[in-house]
C-alpha cells in the first residue's frame, strides 16, 4: 500500500473537512497505483449504464460532455461533499493534473455542469439508480438481526424539509417569505436501502 504525505502539501491542514476529502479521494493511491475514485468506479457495469443511457438518448447531440462524465463529476461532488457548480469546477480545477487518471478526460466549466443537469433526462439516473440497488440489496440482505428475530421488515421513517425559493416555487409557501417541501423516507433497515 503506498500513498502520499499530506504534510508534502503545505495548505492541507488550512482546508476545510469537505475539501480535503476532496483532496484525499484524488491523492491517496493504493495497490496497483490507482485512485481511490478510479477503484471505485472500477465496480460500476458500464453496460448497464449504457442501456440505461441509450433508452432516453441521453448522448444525442452530446460533443464532449458524455452521461458518463456527468455520471463521474456528479459521483465525484457527491463523494467529496460539493455545495455548488462553482464548488465542483473549482474543486475539479485544483486538482485537474489528476483528473484523466479518474475516467474524468477534462476540467468541467460550471455553465457546461448546469446545461447537462438541466437538458439530461432524470430518468437515466433514476433507472441506473435502480441497477445499482438490485445489485446492493443481497450484499446486506439479512444482516440486521433485529428483523432476523422478529421475522419482519422494519422500516424505519425519517422526515426532512428542504428550503424552497419561494419566488420559484410559489406551489410551495409555507409563509409569506419562505417556501419549502416535506420528504418523508422510509428505510428498510435490513437492507439500508429507503
Amino acid at each position: 500500500m503506498k500513498c502520499i504525505s499530506v504534510t508534502g502539501f503545505s495548505g492541507f491542514y488550512n482546508l476545510t473537512t469537505s475539501a480535503k476529502v476532496g483532496f484525499l479521494l484524488l491523492y491517496l493511491v493504493m495497490n496497483q497505483g490507482e485512485f481511490i475514485f478510479a477503484q471505485l468506479f472500477e465496480l460500476v457495469y458500464w453496460h448497464e449504464f449504457n442501456i440505461c443511457v441509450n433508452r432516453y438518448n441521453g448522448n444525442f447531440v452530446v460533443k464532449s460532455f458524455t452521461c458518463r462524465k456527468q455520471f463521474l463529476v456528479m459521483s465525484f461532488a457527491q463523494f467529496s461533499y460539493r455545495e455548488s457548480l462553482r464548488d465542483i469546477e473549482y474543486c475539479l480545477e485544483s486538482v485537474s493534473s489528476k483528473l484523466y487518471h479518474c475516467g474524468i478526460k477534462t476540467t468541467v466549466s460550471s455553465s457546461t455542469l448546469a446545461e447537462a443537469n438541466r437538458n439530461r433526462d432524470w430518468r437515466i439516473y433514476a433507472d441506473y439508480a435502480q441497477v445499482l440497488l438490485k445489485q446492493a440489496l443481497p450484499l446486506y440482505k439479512d444482516d440486521n438481526k433485529l428483523c432476523e428475530a422478529l421475522k419482519t421488515l422494519i422500516y424505519a421513517f425519517d422526515s426532512t424539509t428542504i428550503d424552497l425559493c419561494l419566488q420559484v416555487f410559489s406551489w410551495a409557501k409555507l409563509r409569506s417569505t419562505k417556501g419549502v417541501v416535506k420528504l418523508h423516507v422510509l428505510l428498510n433497515i435490513d437492507g439500508s436501502i429507503p
